[in-house]
């Protein structure tokens, strides 16, 4: 699994003209999930997610975590994570899982982190044509890999 995570002031997903997810303060995560992908990975992804400590604190150090700001999450699943550019300018998404792998570990990663902060999860659609709307606090991004954990 990979996510990236980016600290925003707001952020929002339209499908269609109508919001599906919206958030003040908080963490929009692009996820995406590859065939190898496991349930462990799930849990510690978003044991990870939920404990980043990335918002400021009194003195401006980023030493606040999600729950520590009253943050929330916003979760769009994202298989373009796993493009593969080796070759060619046209990307391969072979390691991208399809969807009747990726929806319910889509699911169970929305679960898992509504479990975790105790918060509803603001979500996209899965496989939908999405509009992403965010405003990029710091800006902070960071990209985690649970096969590469650095």
């Amino acid at each position: 699994m990979r996510a990236i995570l980016q600290r925003v002031s707001s952020a929002s997903c339209t499908v269609d003209g109508e919001i599906t997810g919206q958030i003040g303060t908080g963490f929009l995560v692009l996820l995406g999930i590859e065939d190898a992908d496991t349930t462990e990975d799930l849990q510690w992804l978003a044991q990870k997610i939920t404990g980043m400590r990335v918002f400021s604190d009194e003195a401006g150090l980023m030493n606040k975590s999600l729950a520590d700001v009253d943050g929330d999450i916003l979760l769009i699943s994202q298989f373009t994570l796993f493009a593969q550019t080796k070759k060619g300018n046209r990307p391969s998404f072979i390691r991208a899982a399809r969807p009747d792998k990726a929806i319910p570990l889509y699911e169970q990663m929305k679960d898992a982190l509504h479990l975790l902060t105790g918060k509803k999860i603001a979500t996209g659609i899965f496989g939908a044509d999405m509009k992403i709307a965010l405003v990029n606090d710091g800006p902070v991004t960071i990209s985690i890999d649970t096969k590469n954990k650095e």
